[in-house]
């Protein structure tokens, strides 16, 4: 069995004033010139705590421009080569993370990460997910070498919306159901395959018992052990099922389905983990898993995260659209076909019509 196991970043620390440390660790691996990739908000977020006074290092702050894009990745390689940048630093969300590590192996340079929202696991995998500049995925590149620091500085993530939290926890929860599906069918998986199966049965739990008390303590402020749980499993834990079990714990039907959705404008104002929370279900309408929709659904009411068409700007008679989508998903290069069994267009539209009716069902039994 082909693996290909990059675990983890060089160096991971989540501390309160771990920024402080910065110049010693950059300076520990020689690196005294970097350019830093941002946002408004993700600036905002982490400027307080992000070293002031600095006498043997240079950086040169660049904002980014939107999606993750070929267009945007070689853009930020030629700052970072015009500036001859030793690394570059990646600060924010998924997106800015992620055209963080794509410059950074571009430019053969190191990429150091400062997430400042858990909505993905985007820090930690040596991954990058690549869209059009209409928004619609179009590929992923895994690279060869991981990230040299992923540093979590925890009042970063204070005041950031609890809606990119929950999206995290959704994202997250799809590493048990996405790698459970696959790597249950191994008879004799690799160690390394068997650690990716454990942390995302960690995902699960931790996300099931924590999720909401941790959403509490981000409205109330408060660096609690739940919020630090959740962050951190949307974070490492997650990082750690792909970066483990490689093909056989990064995707399958969730985000075959997630990638399905993008290509209509009218998802286009849902977050990853929205639409990956859809495909959850999706996936497990597939394999008729209906006791853990009735469970999942539950949590999805409380984390207001889309279980119909509705949520997602759809409707069930708009035939063709869904038809558009369910081709999308079962594209012959797509994830879902890591998954046993075969699956076609119209399986995946009839789908769409099974939890529909399912969840108009449960809603009924209700009243």
């Amino acid at each position: 069995m082909n693996l290909e196991v990059r675990g983890a970043p060089s160096y991971y620390s989540c501390e309160i004033g771990i920024l402080d440390k910065l110049d010693t660790l950059l300076q520990s691996n020689h690196i005294t010139k970097c350019i830093v990739l941002h946002g408004e908000k993700s600036w905002n977020a982490i400027s307080p705590y992000f070293p002031k006074e600095r006498t043997t290092l240079s950086f040169t702050f660049v904002p980014y421009h939107g999606e993750c894009t070929l267009k945007e990745v070689n853009r930020v390689c030629k700052i970072a080569k015009q500036e001859k940048a030793e690394a570059i630093i990646g600060i924010g969300g998924g997106k800015v993370l992620d055209i963080t590590k794509a410059a950074a192996n571009q430019a053969n340079i190191d990429a150091i990460l400062l997430p400042t929202l858990a909505s993905t696991c985007a820090a930690w995998t040596p991954l990058s997910v690549f869209y059009d500049e209409d928004g619609s995925f179009t590929h992923y590149s895994i690279f060869p070498r991981s990230s040299l620091y992923v540093l979590i500085e925890p009042r970063a993530f204070l005041n950031s919306p609890s809606r990119y939290l929950i999206a995290g926890i959704a994202d997250t929860l799809a590493k048990w159901y996405e790698a459970d599906v696959i790597m249950r069918e191994l008879k004799d998986p690799p160690l390394a395959v068997s650690i990716a199966h454990h942390a995302a049965r960690l995902c699960r739990d931790v996300l099931l018992e924590h999720s909401l008390d941790a959403l509490q303590d981000l409205k109330a402020g408060e660096i609690s052990p739940s919020l630090l749980k959740v962050i951190e499993t949307n974070i490492v834990a997650g990082g750690m099922v792909g970066g483990y079990g490689d093909q056989f714990g990064r995707i399958s039907g969730a985000h075959a389905v997630h990638n399905g959705l993008t290509i209509l404008e009218e998802t286009h104002h849902l977050l990853h983990g929205e639409k990956v929370a859809y495909g959850i279900l999706i996936q497990l309408v597939l394999e008729k898993n209906w006791n853990e929709i009735k469970k999942l659904i539950e949590l999805y009411k409380s984390l207001q995260l889309p279980y119909m068409l509705e949520h997602l700007g759809l409707q069930l008679h708009e035939q063709a659209k869904l038809l558009r989508i369910a081709e999308a998903i079962v594209k012959p290069s797509e994830s879902i076909h890591l998954m046993k069994g075969s699956f076609s267009a119209e399986k995946l539209y009839q789908a769409f019509i099974d939890l529909e009716t399912f969840v108009q069902k449960e809603i009924s039994a209700v009243i």
